[in-house]
């Protein structure tokens, strides 16, 4: 299959690379700085090229601000029987976008990345593949996440939202706030350097990819379970509330199971 990827960023490389000895793939990026070491990959830095080499799928992989100026910017230059997909962390918008263009489409969203995930072993992370997409773009994906040994799970586009705004807004809110009051530690302990890994992994992190998940439009909702649970606690700790501490305790732990 002839194959096109926008965006040579992380998972725009990821994908050329796993792709490559397969099928037919090329890659575009206007900055062709990000096109140096991609190899086996026919490498494009205008959209105009992309008339030539006919692609029957568009793998989109550009930062979500961008994702949908960046099928626009293809669009005059594929067939109307390519398929559009997208690995976005957030589909609201892309919901919107596949129902104006009228073209064959599959959304999925690969849940890991290159920082926290092991690219050579992705057996204990997942991935969602949006159920209103195109048919055969489900078996291609379903396919290829299963030869990479993903868990495949498939939801609607609010379903993956939702799903999201609680499996990635929550502990990324958390890292956040726990690296926004930290300071210095000259001796610091185990859990301490547990979250100091965790943050500077996350922080690490394009700053795009933090705001598309924080400001997907379920997250405000998560984010204000947090306050409540922090504005419990806190009266617990100032109040020394020994009863109200073991039921908070004993909650939580039941969470966790």
């Amino acid at each position: 299959m002839r194959i096109l990827i926008v965006g040579a960023g992380k998972m725009g490389s990821f994908f050329a690379d796993l792709l490559s000895f397969d099928h037919e793939v090329a890659l575009l990026d206007i900055d062709p700085k990000r096109l140096r070491f991609i190899y086996n990959t026919q490498r494009m830095t205008n959209p105009q090229e992309v008339e030539a080499f006919n692609p029957e799928l568009v793998i989109n992989a550009a930062t979500l601000t961008y994702t949908i100026e960046a099928f626009n910017s293809i669009l005059p230059y594929i067939s109307q029987t390519c398929i559009l997909s997208d690995i976005a962390s957030v589909k609201t918008e892309l919901k919107t976008f596949y129902a104006t263009v009228k073209r064959p489409f599959v959304s999925t969203h690969p849940m890991f990345g290159p920082t926290f995930a092991s690219l050579n072993d992705l057996s204990t992370q997942s991935a969602i593949i949006i159920s209103d997409s195109d048919h055969m773009g489900k078996v291609f994906f379903r396919d290829l996440y299963n030869c990479i040994k993903l868990q495949v799970f498939e939801y609607t586009f609010d379903e993956h939202d939702e799903t999201i705004a609680y499996s990635l807004s929550i502990p990324f809110a958390s890292t956040l706030v726990f690296a926004a009051v930290m300071k210095h530690q000259d001796a610091p302990g185990t859990t301490f350097k547990r979250h100091m890994s965790l943050a500077k992994g996350l922080l690490s992190e394009d700053d795009y990819l933090l705001s598309e998940i924080l400001f997907n439009p379920y997250t405000s909702a998560q984010v204000e379970r947090i306050r409540e649970k922090l504005k419990e606690l806190l009266h617990i700790i100032k109040e020394k509330d020994s009863v109200h501490m073991k039921q908070f305790l004993t909650e939580v732990r039941k969470n966790i199971e």
